[in-house]
């Protein structure tokens, strides 16, 4: 994918100050900076649990859809429980900056078209991973206690909160992990952004396509959008479709997680607001293309009595609801010195974005 793959494990077991240890944090940092993204390695991510995370919701969005509504939670705006499938719309389909960034690619290098109202015909669960903060947060519908799917079936049921967590635990320890890691080749303390976002309402975020339904080609899971938290990372899907759009080349690249112990990195909205537009938020979408369709092919001859269901392993890490979000001036001024660069370089980034101070449950709610 042309992505940098960077090694927790040097961080991990290495001496902070350690030259080894410092070139892998900046390398880290470079590469939020120059892609927005990146691919990790930690060695304490099993793919078995992967696969036993995968097997779980491809049982639960299995169900019929009366079930699954009753886990749903609109009230507190879908922030746990389920979502079902037509109810997210892309930001970006009327987003002037959004639209402003696709005009700005090649036409071959665009996304799938996202014009309109089409809301995303993907469903999702959010499952929080969150620590309780201790003091009252100004923002409790962001952080709700979680829905345990109220499904008759027990092997769903009572597998639920293991294995979610389990699988949980192991992504959330490896997000947190590079949010040290970018603040150190980001010329901070290491716990700027952990200690930000100890109690934010992280979520484990899997996405469900009913591939059975939608498997015509160029149909859209999720359109163009760039996700809100400060920090996404994604575990390997047993179907491709994932693309994301590198900062600095303008390409449109068909994800592919190396196997192996390895995991996707994306920058999100908070990142990008708290380093002033120093990095940038990763757009991505998840669309049906031919290697889709070759994989939907294999997977009902190899196993035909199985759902042909697209599970995404995502996890979202967020800073704490009532941190204050606003540019670090350190790296505002790294922001103000990159853009010069470039623009001296004749590359073209738009309009200067202006991120004003507020809460991040604020944020969140905007």
């Amino acid at each position: 994918m042309d992505l940098p793959v960077i090694d927790l494990d040097i961080f991990r077991t290495g001496a902070r100050a350690s030259p080894r240890v410092q070139d892998e944090c900046r390398r880290a940092a470079e590469a939020l900076i120059e892609f927005g993204a990146l691919v990790l390695h930690d060695s304490r991510v099993a793919e078995e649990e992967n696969d036993a995370f995968l097997d779980l919701l491809e049982a639960y969005f299995g169900q019929p859809a009366a079930i699954l509504k009753q886990d749903e939670r609109p009230a507190l705006g879908y922030q746990v429980g389920v979502t079902l499938e037509n109810t997210e719309t892309p930001k970006c389909a009327v987003d002037e900056p959004c639209l402003d960034v696709i005009a700005r690619l090649a036409p071959t290098e665009r996304p799938l078209d996202i014009g309109g109202h089409h809301p995303d015909p993907k469903c999702r669960f959010f499952w929080r991973m969150a620590e309780s903060p201790p003091y009252i947060t100004a923002f409790p519908g962001l952080n709700a206690e979680n829905v345990v799917p109220a499904t008759d079936d027990a092997a769903i049921r009572d597998r639920w909160a293991p294995v979610m967590n389990q699988w949980g635990t192991a992504m959330k320890e490896a997000v947190a992990g590079v949010a040290e890691m970018a603040a150190v080749g980001l010329g901070l303390p290491a716990e700027t952004f952990s200690n930000a976002g100890r109690y934010g309402p992280h979520l484990l975020a899997p996405t469900a396509s009913d591939l059975d339904k939608y498997s015509d080609l160029n149909t859209i899971l999720a359109g163009f959008h760039t996700d809100l938290n400060f920090l996404t990372i994604h575990g390997r899907s047993r179907f491709p479709g994932l693309h994301i759009w590198a900062r600095n080349t303008g390409r449109r690249i068909a994800v592919a997680i190396p196997p192996g112990r390895h995991l996707l990195v994306q920058a999100g909205k908070q990142l990008e607001h708290l380093s002033g537009g120093l990095i940038k938020a990763g757009f991505h979408e998840v669309v049906v293309n031919e290697k889709t369709q070759a994989v939907v092919a294999a997977h009902k001859a190899a196993a035909p009595d199985r759902p042909v269901i697209r599970i995404s392993s995502t996890f979202f890490w967020h800073l704490a609801s009532d941190v204050d979000l606003a540019p670090l001036p350190a790296l505002a001024e790294k922001t103000r010195q990159l853009r010069s660069a470039k623009a001296a370089q004749g590359l073209d980034e738009g309009a200067d974005v202006i991120y004003p101070p507020m809460k991040v449950g604020q944020q969140v709610q905007k």
